[in-house]
């Protein structure tokens, strides 16, 4: 079935007319949000921080086992998972003889990230996050952007935390340590870990 079109009017037809009244509900809108700045919607950033939603994905950062080493045994699925292959793992025999694996090299390339978060969701040991809320990631260098192990794990996000060593360590020798049953997070008895020089610019 055809449908026929609207029949414009002389006024119409010009565009001029049409081109004014748009330019006016522009020009009301401006003084409008001149006369009353204090109802718009705006962060003046950057002194005033947006608040960011609970689950956004923020900067990747690597978690620690209760002995300080990292969590990650490189299984090679989040470099599997990601769809932009931006995360280069290189592997290496481990220490521990109930570990196989750990990694040599982690590094991450945030300028080929789509920060999609299939690396957190394939990673059956929770070894990596995206819950640093860190959003502003600026350089004058690309290098600054390939993000290597040591600054994923002691790097400048707000939720790092290293333990302490275990204390059963030092004097049970040549036994292995069993896993830990709750995440980092909630021991206790942690500080700050010590962080790696920032790259410059950041």
């Amino acid at each position: 079935m055809k449908i026929p079109s609207p029949e414009m009017r002389w006024h119409e037809r010009i565009y001029l007319f049409e081109v004014l009244r748009g330019l006016g509900v522009t020009i009301r809108h401006m003084l409008g949000n001149i006369a009353r700045q204090h109802e718009m919607p705006t962060y003046q950033w950057p002194e005033q921080k947006k608040p960011l939603p609970v689950r956004l994905k923020a900067r990747h950062r690597l978690t620690l086992r209760e002995d300080g080493s990292p969590k990650c045994v490189a299984c090679y699925m989040c470099q599997t998972a990601c769809p932009a292959r931006c995360i280069n793992i290189v592997a290496e025999d481990s220490p521990e003889p109930t570990i196989e694996k750990r990694p040599r090299i982690f590094d991450i390339d945030l300028l080929r990230c789509v920060f999609c978060g299939y690396c957190v969701e394939a990673c059956p040991e929770d070894a990596i996050r995206m819950d640093t809320g860190e959003i502003s990631v600026v350089s004058h260098k690309r290098e600054d952007f390939i993000l290597h192990m040591d600054f994923l794990l002691r790097g400048q996000g707000t939720e790092y935390m290293q333990p302490e060593p275990a204390a059963e360590a030092a004097t049970v020798k040549g036994k292995p340590i069993p896993p830990p049953d709750t995440p980092e997070e909630a021991l206790e008895g942690y500080e700050a870990a010590t962080k790696p020089p920032v790259p410059s610019s950041w």
